[in-house]
């Protein structure tokens, strides 16, 4: 290679930014080095030429950058790439090594020093690192590139995930990614929730509200959430380096999932102790002989007889009911949330072995996590078709599925039906919890995220549907039984999967195998779930400081995992069902849906529709059409705002049954909502209060992508001050 006489030089490439080149070109030695800095469009034939720029210490961190937009004007901009002792930037990922000979002729547009011209030297040619793939094969983003000295190559730029964030970490396959957010989104209400929500707003016509929010504000969400961690590859605080001041809704969705990690385990916790329950002769929830049970149970309630005949009624002394309420849960021993009682540790050691499998499931991230949900993501629609086909040959099926399905067109004339379906579609996307955000984070950069977001959210919806069939058989069967109207059996929550149906399967013939592959089902569809908001709080934490978190999952996975059992043990109490209803009832619900709302008005106003659309353009090749942009701007932010107002509006003291919580239990309640809520304006005022300037220049600041406030501090030239912006779609 040719060198300067007074100067060595070297030549480097680097990508700045997704969708543009950047050329730079080092010297050693010489206070009159010389850059190469060029940005260049996709699909640009370009004939480079040299700019003067200031030097580098050959072991300084390469800070100052020098990038050419097209004018005459130098700017710097911050990279923090450490250069190594050889002067040479670690580059990852496919490589093109191309040694380009530099002649005078090269320079001679520059404004350097004459004296600093190459000439032939003997010494061994530099390599030049391009970070190009070898492929030849020409896309939209493929195109000729020339160097200095005329020569083209095929090449393509390294992808944003090479660049951006180099170091982390990505799916082992792609069916890794779309599993785990299968299974997170499938959870325990799929089976409790919605079959009892269809039955009871209109059987069949629920589908017509359901299927409208999921078109018009379930799938837009999930589309939104997902974009933005694939694009960004942040987690769901860092991802809000695109409008700073709205990074309380990051903080806020991860201190929800860290809320709903304290009950949602003891779930698990309660399915375990089902499960090693079931492998008994005789299954504890049958009959009334237990040290548990009182005077008023009734045994004789669901005894299986061969003619299908028995007499009785369902009620609140039935050996079920006593099994869960008090030989598992022992409440009670308590008199309400004020009288908690002692541990009961057969409970808690289900929820330490609940968290010792996820701490195993999440400690090496997701190429762990990414296998684990082959089984945990899987087994659940296994069980489900057995019990469906198993509950198909029970005499009463088919007049439980009719009654699951028969359409009640005059209930869509009432608002809660609306409600219901509103809020059932948001919580069944599983938007809000920052887990769509962190898994999509972990995705390569063109991943074709539009297609997963529609694959996975309609085998979502289709798996609530599907569920319904399976309980209903067995509802339909228990009412014939009892001579009943299926009414009188169908309930939702808990009651339903440890009550009503492990009644209903333990009249079976093999009870035991029955029930120990429906609780199966039930700790796989909450382990998946329950991973999936363990990774938003791990990867959000590691994402927002790498300086103290990198390269130490295991212990932070470590910490979060014990912290969260510790907080838990309030659930598995004598009186812990009293505080497992009041989390469940305060901890993710309108402060939720209010977190969703600010982040889909951060996006598609203050970031900007347009914009987001093109970041999506840089992914897939192509922007979204003005269905998705009407969606995103208008009618999510309508959707969300109505769920919002329902859930204020209707709001009532909290209850369980015939229990009334006392008022500081309320204003508690009330608490550990805000706690989340007040994060977002509260960071926000922190964002523009400790920003220099005119309140204006704060302000503009506080809503600038953190990789332009250099730009904006110059020019002050803020797109979101511009009427342009907030009228696009």
């Amino acid at each position: 290679m040719h060198v300067c006489k007074l100067c060595s030089i070297q030549l480097w490439t680097y990508i700045n930014i997704p969708g543009r080149l950047l050329f730079v070109r080092k010297n050693q030695g010489d206070s009159q080095c010389i850059y190469i800095p060029i940005t260049m469009p996709w699909k640009t034939t370009a004939n480079f030429q040299l700019n003067s720029g200031s030097s580098l210490d050959d072991r300084a961190t390469l800070n100052d950058v020098i990038m050419n937009d097209g004018t005459d004007k130098v700017e710097l901009t911050s990279v923090g790439i450490q250069v190594d002792e050889n002067g040479d930037l670690p580059f990852t990922g496919p490589q093109y090594n191309y040694a380009a000979d530099l002649e005078p002729s090269d320079i001679m547009n520059s404004n350097t020093d004459t004296k600093c011209r190459p000439e032939n030297t003997n010494k061994s040619p530099r390599r030049t690192v391009w970070p190009f793939s070898k492929s030849k094969k020409k896309d939209e983003r493929n195109g000729p590139v020339t160097v200095a000295t005329g020569r083209s190559i095929e090449a393509k730029p390294m992808s944003p995930d090479q660049l951006n964030n180099p170091d982390r970490e990505t799916w082992g396959k792609k069916i890794d990614f779309l599993l785990s957010v299968i299974g997170f989104a499938v959870d325990l209400a799929n089976v409790w929730r919605f079959p009892f929500l269809c039955y009871k707003n209109g059987g069949g016509a629920f589908l017509i509200p359901y299927v409208l929010f999921l078109i018009f504000g379930g799938i837009p969400l999930f589309y939104m959430e997902l974009v933005l961690g694939q694009y960004n590859r942040e987690s769901a605080i860092s991802v809000w380096k695109i409008c700073p001041m709205f990074k309380g809704a990051g903080w806020a969705v991860v201190l929800m999932a860290f809320y709903v990690a304290l009950y949602y385990n003891v779930i698990i916790a309660w399915s375990i102790y089902f499960l090693i329950a079931s492998f008994t002769k005789i299954l504890p929830w049958t009959t009334c002989d237990n040290v548990w049970n009182t005077i008023l149970c009734d045994d004789g309630s669901f005894n299986y007889s061969g003619d299908g005949v028995t007499t009785g009624a369902i009620n609140d002394n039935s050996p079920a009911t006593e099994f869960y309420e008090r030989g598992v849960l022992e409440m009670h021993k308590s008199a309400g949330i004020d009288d908690l009682g002692g541990i009961k540790w057969q409970l808690c050691l289900c929820l330490l072995a609940t968290i010792v499998i996820v701490y195993f499931a999440l400690w090496k991230g997701v190429r762990s996590s990414g296998k684990v949900v082959y089984v945990t993501a899987t087994m659940p629609y296994i069980v489900m078709t057995i019990l469906l086909i198993r509950g198909a040959t029970l005499p009463g099926s088919l007049d439980g599925i009719k009654y699951y399905l028969t359409p009640k067109f005059d209930k869509l004339l009432t608002a809660e039906v609306w409600m219901d379906a509103a809020s059932q579609i948001f919580y069944s996307i599983g938007a809000g919890f920052g887990v769509h955000i962190a898994f999509a984070s972990y995705n390569k950069f063109n991943n074709n995220i539009y297609k997963d977001a529609l694959i996975t959210s309609s085998i979502n919806c289709v798996t609530s549907f599907f569920s319904g069939f399976a309980i209903f058989a067995v509802l339909g069967y228990m009412a014939r039984k009892k001579d009943v109207e299926i009414g009188s059996v169908a309930t939702q929550g808990p009651g339903l999967v440890f009550i009503v149906y492990p009644e209903g399967l333990a009249t079976l013939p093999g009870a035991q195998f029955w029930s120990i592959i429906f609780f199966i089902m039930l700790i796989t569809l909450g382990l998946d779930s329950s991973m999936g908001g363990f990774e938003a709080v791990i990867s959000g934490l590691t994402d927002e400081f790498p300086h103290i978190f990198k390269n130490k999952r295991e212990l932070l996975v470590g910490c979060v995992t014990a912290t969260v059992f510790l907080l838990a043990l309030a659930n598995i109490t004598y009186g812990g069902i009293y505080v497992f209803h009041m989390l469940d009832y305060f901890a993710a619900g309108t402060s939720l849906l209010f977190a969703v709302l600010c982040e889909a008005i951060a996006v598609s106003w203050f970031y900007g529709v347009d914009r987001f659309s093109e970041d999506i353009e840089k992914m897939l090749g192509f922007k979204p059409g003005h269905w998705w942009r009407i969606m995103w701007k208008f009618v999510s932010p309508l959707f969300l705002s109505f769920i919002v107002t329902v859930g204020i509006v209707s709001y009532t003291p909290l209850t369980m049954d015939n229990y009334t919580y006392p008022t500081w239990a309320n204003v508690l309640g009330w608490a550990i909502a805000l706690s989340s809520m007040i994060l977002i304006p509260l960071v926000a005022i922190v964002k523009v209060a400790t920003e220099k300037g005119s309140f204006k220049q704060r302000l503009a600041l506080a809503m600038t992508h953190e990789q332009e406030r250099d730009t904006v501090k110059e020019t002050w030239n803020v797109r979101q001050f511009k009427k342009q912006h907030w009228m696009s779609v």
